[in-house]
């Protein structure tokens, strides 16, 4: 069993979610702020109407591809994995014990996000915690910094992340059953080509954008000549101040 997976993402009318290309999404544009001013707080909503115990971020919410660091030298203590031996998850009981907890995960398969924080400061966020999913790609060293500073991690894939194993661990291990991803669109581009997205939730703005390769919806790799585009069906479409709108889709299941 796997957690109810949706998407929400704050989009142009043209599916961008940022103003160009190497943009972290979570750097902010003050442009981009303009245009998105009547949505207000999109993650109030994103709680209130899902209650997820995961909100999921890509590694690219964080850092663009030129920003990404070197694989730094072993710390003083940091063990190396013998070739082709697992490594073990990171799931201290003082955190992950602790009833009602929520979690801030980030998929981050290469070690690349150097996470500042383990908790948010805003008691509007308290409980949420950070969850790194990895890879045995992560250099060791990076898995003993998120050690030191007390943030749990769990190892699934090889050099990349296992999207299927990662979420049917987080129901399995930490209980989770809903998750939402506002990652960018390689992340939800992934889960959406590994079959795990349910529903997928936008505020489209009234606002084209362009730009090759600016990050868009669900960038994923085209479809196959045997495959065919992902159906949906429409939950609800709510036009809001200011012209933007607010579309849920359920993503219909050919058992269904």
């Amino acid at each position: 069993m796997r957690p109810r997976l949706v998407t929400y993402n704050l989009a142009s009318l043209d599916g961008r979610l940022t103003l160009a290309p190497g943009v972290s999404l979570l750097t902010g544009d003050a442009r981009w702020t303009a245009l998105s001013a009547p949505v207000g707080d999109p993650y109030e909503w994103v709680r209130a109407q899902h209650d997820p115990e995961v909100l999921l971020e890509g590694s690219g919410s964080f850092l663009a591809e030129e920003d990404a660091p070197a694989e730094d030298g072993p710390l003083v203590g940091a063990t190396h994995a013998a070739p082709g031996a697992p490594i073990p998850h990171f799931l201290p009981a003082a955190v992950t014990s602790v009833p009602g907890r929520r979690w801030f995960a980030v998929v981050d398969g290469r070690g690349r996000v150097d996470l500042q924080f383990t908790q948010w400061p805003d008691p509007a966020w308290a409980n949420w915690h950070a969850l790194v999913l990895t890879s045995h790609a992560a250099p060791p060293a990076h898995l003993a910094r998120l050690r030191e500073r007390g943030i749990p991690y769990l190892v699934v894939g090889d050099g990349r992340v296992d999207l299927v194993a990662a979420m049917e661990l987080l129901a399995s291990v930490l209980g989770v059953r809903t998750v939402v991803c506002t990652g960018g669109g390689r992340l939800g581009g992934a889960l959406l080509r590994a079959g795990l997205v349910d529903e997928i939730d936008v505020d489209l703005l009234p606002a084209v954008i362009g730009g090759r390769g600016t990050p868009a919806l669900f960038d994923a790799p085209p479809l196959g000549p045997d495959e065919v585009p992902v159906a949906l069906e429409l939950l609800s479409a709510r036009e809001q101040p200011g012209g933007w709108l607010r579309l849920r889709y359920a993503v219909r299941r050919p058992d269904r």
